[in-house]
């Protein structure tokens, strides 16, 4: 278990952390026909639709409440029952997920009330989903602000049953903030080859994957989990929970649902994705199939390849608490060293961390940290790689948000050919900063040589 060391700077310096209100915000845009709700001012608005953009490069359905001046200090019950109001009979949603931000929460308002009024004075609107999530900018990260997301959709829209398992081949899958569009089609694909049927709580794979819908224009986001596929959460016959910090979402689940979850770090290494294809193989009582096992031989065979390159590699990570486990242990599993560690909060995971101490701060004290304990390599997201140019190492781009990067956002990390590839982006890296080792002079060869030059000297003369 990590300890986490509190930072003692008065500011953030290059800061690592993205709000709680954005995670929250990433979950909602995994369910179709969905409008999420940003309850602040205009700005913090528009600076989380830039992250998103530039991210995932593609145009993100999002709404602000326009908190302003007055309504900061006089009160903006009417600011969230209004934008409601506005979304609902302009795109008619499937579900809008109301994020609150600093300002609202120091400000005080009650969403749970305004909410409540939206639905007496405009009870026409009934059929719009409408969840609550407190995500404050001040506190948590990325990672804290989705699982209060996904928490929050279980706990307000899913109804408690006695239904358990009359899906039978029905798998809930609870899917956190470190995954890509890209790593859920992933879990799709092998959750249907062992004749499953995945029920992805959020799926960014439909919705955020940079397809190109059907129709023209829609102001809402296109594919993701439907409201009446999430009505059936409840008769699955098990949750698979992948990310430590939706442990207690799953639990949730079960406690409304009886619904047993099984939750799994992450699958970024090999003995994790094992145990992924154990559990499927359980719940399906079929044997692992034999594509699976090829592509675990292969991996073996590039962990044999690449193993000169990342043994005893010196490596900084700067991620959220799930992200940050999950290469630590692809490093560690390889003979690598993590030696700088940074997380902008605290989170289930660092307690798997096999790490003395992680820092909680910024990417400058990533920098100093790495420049301290001379490290070799840094991971983390695109915000790291200025640092790195200072610290002359090569930065493999992980997380959010990626904008110098195409491709990153859909990216696949893990199973076997996911490890596979980041073993071998890694060692590539490694390689294309090889410096080569200059030629030995023996001491004991100058000398001679520089009595053989003053002997012919003097002969010349």
């Amino acid at each position: 278990m990590a300890i986490l060391e509190k930072r003692k700077k008065a500011m953030s310096v290059n800061p690592l952390k993205a709000s709680q209100t954005m995670g929250a915000t990433l979950a909602f845009l995994g369910f179709s026909r969905s409008m999420p709700l940003m309850h602040g001012s205009q700005g913090c608005t528009a600076f989380a639709k830039v992250f998103f953009v530039r991210h995932f490069r593609e145009p993100i359905p999002l709404q602000t409440t326009a908190m302003d001046q007055v309504s900061s200090v006089m009160g903006a019950d009417e600011n969230v029952i209004e934008a409601l109001k506005t979304i609902a009979e302009k795109q008619s949603p499937a579900i809008i997920g109301v994020c609150s931000t600093g300002l609202a929460e120091t400000q005080g308002c009650d969403m749970g009330l305004a909410i409540h009024e939206f639905r007496s004075r405009y009870p026409q609107h009934a059929k719009v989903a409408v969840v609550k999530v407190s995500t404050p900018d001040f506190s948590g990260c990325f990672e804290t602000g989705y699982g209060a997301a996904v928490t929050a959709v279980i706990d307000q829209l899913i109804e408690p049953s006695e239904r358990a398992g009359t899906r039978a081949r029905q798998v809930n899958v609870l899917c956190g903030s470190h995954l890509t569009p890209g790593d859920l089609e992933f879990v799709i694909d092998t959750i249907e080859s062992f004749g499953l049927r995945p029920l992805l709580i959020p799926d960014l794979s439909r919705s955020l994957d940079g397809h190109l819908p059907e129709e023209e224009y829609s102001a809402l986001t296109t594919g993701g989990l439907t409201m009446d596929e999430l009505a059936l959460a409840g008769e699955s016959c098990a949750t698979l929970v992948i990310g430590s910090s939706l442990a207690q979402a799953g639990e949730k689940l079960q406690e409304k649902t009886a619904v047993k979850s099984q939750v799994f770090p992450h699958l970024h290494t090999m003995k994790q994705v094992d145990n992924w294809f154990m559990a499927l193989s359980e719940l399906s009582g079929l044997p692992v199939p034999n594509r699976w096992r090829r592509q675990r031989r292969q991996l073996q065979d590039a962990m044999l390849d690449t193993h000169f390159m990342l043994g005893q590699l010196r490596v900084g990570i700067a991620a959220d608490p799930d992200l940050l486990l999950a290469m630590h242990d692809l490093v560690v599993s390889m003979g690598g060293e993590v030696v700088a560690a940074v997380t902008p909060d605290k989170g289930p995971a660092l307690e798997q961390l096999a790490l003395e101490t992680v820092k909680k701060g910024d990417l400058e004290d990533l920098e100093r940290q790495a420049r301290s304990q001379q490290a070799e390599f840094v991971i983390g997201n695109s915000h790291l790689h200025e640092c790195a140019e200072r610290l002359h190492l090569p930065h493999l781009r992980i997380g959010f948000p990626q904008y110098d990067y195409l491709g990153g956002f859909n990216r696949v990390w893990i199973g076997y050919r996911g490890i596979q590839q980041a073993l071998f982006d890694i060692a590539n890296m490694r390689l294309s900063q090889h410096e080569e080792i200059p030629t030995y002079h023996s001491p004991l060869s100058q000398k001679r040589d520089e009595e053989n030059y003053t002997r012919q000297q003097h002969q010349g003369v």
